[in-house]
């Protein structure tokens, strides 16, 4: 029974059917990357245990839980609007700023991030104020970081000069990008458990690289002592950097050919 199934599936399949698949697919794929590191994410695995319930009392015959659960998914639309309005208008309007094949404007929104970003960092090297900037990447921040001030900015060299700045409440912490936007600041980040530091690095190294060994983070440390700048990812550090080598450094990371 099983096989004839399978062969009248096979006989039907077209080739536009192979298609329809791949363009939802992508489209659910393309979504998921939306609402990641945001309330829907944990909204969505609610909504699978309540559906899990819900198979389970039709399966056993659980009138009281089947119906509650009924009802609740019977308004779950409207639920989903009041609960989520402010993550949905986010929501819509990532996807009227970044459509999904808008490829090359991502890659110019890219290249002027990173371009901002050393911007910055020299600009702090060379006034030899110190510096920790943490660059959310796949991985969501919020878990792993103490959130200090939240902040919804556009990145820019002045601005990040005025947060490190020494009269600033919040120069002692970090700075979190967030989707190429400043997001948080004041933040503190993870120590490193590794014993294999050496001893000369000091806090914000060592939260550099604690933060790059839980998260796939990017953080950038600017040294206000030798002016130096050190790029910690994937739980290694890298040390030393002037002005062209972090841009070249930021664009082998993220990707893209960079200014020459």
């Amino acid at each position: 029974m099983l096989d004839l199934i399978a062969k009248d599936a096979i006989s039907s399949f077209r080739w536009i059917d192979a298609v329809d698949i791949i363009v939802v697919a992508f489209i659910i794929y393309k979504l998921l990357v939306l609402i990641r590191g945001t309330r829907a994410v944990q909204a969505l695995v609610g909504l699978v245990v309540f559906a899990s319930l819900y198979v389970i009392s039709v399966s056993f015959g659980l009138i009281t839980l089947h119906e509650i659960l009924r009802r609740f998914f019977s308004y779950l639309v409207i639920i989903i609007i009041i609960v989520f309005q402010d993550d949905i208008k986010k929501l819509l309007a990532k996807i009227g700023k970044a459509p999904f094949f808008n490829i090359g404007q991502q890659k110019s929104d890219q290249e002027h991030f990173i371009e901002q970003l050393v911007k910055s960092c020299i600009s702090l090297s060379r006034k030899k104020i110190g510096a920790l900037i943490a660059i959310e990447r796949s991985i969501s921040l919020v878990d792993a970081v103490e959130i200090g001030t939240n902040f919804d900015a556009e990145l820019k060299p002045e601005l990040i000069a005025s947060i490190f700045s020494t009269s600033s409440p919040m120069h002692d912490g970090a700075v979190l990008i967030k989707d190429g936007r400043l997001f948080a600041a004041g933040c503190f980040l993870p120590l490193t458990n590794s014993t294999g530091i050496e001893k000369t690095l000091g806090t914000r190294h060592r939260a550099a690289i604690g933060l790059a060994e839980v998260t796939d983070a990017v953080v950038i440390v600017v040294s206000e002592e030798q002016r130096q700048m050190s790029v910690a990812v994937d739980g290694n550090l890298i040390r030393s950097l002037d002005g062209p080598e972090l841009r070249k450094t930021l664009y082998e990371i993220f990707g893209g050919k960079g200014k020459k």
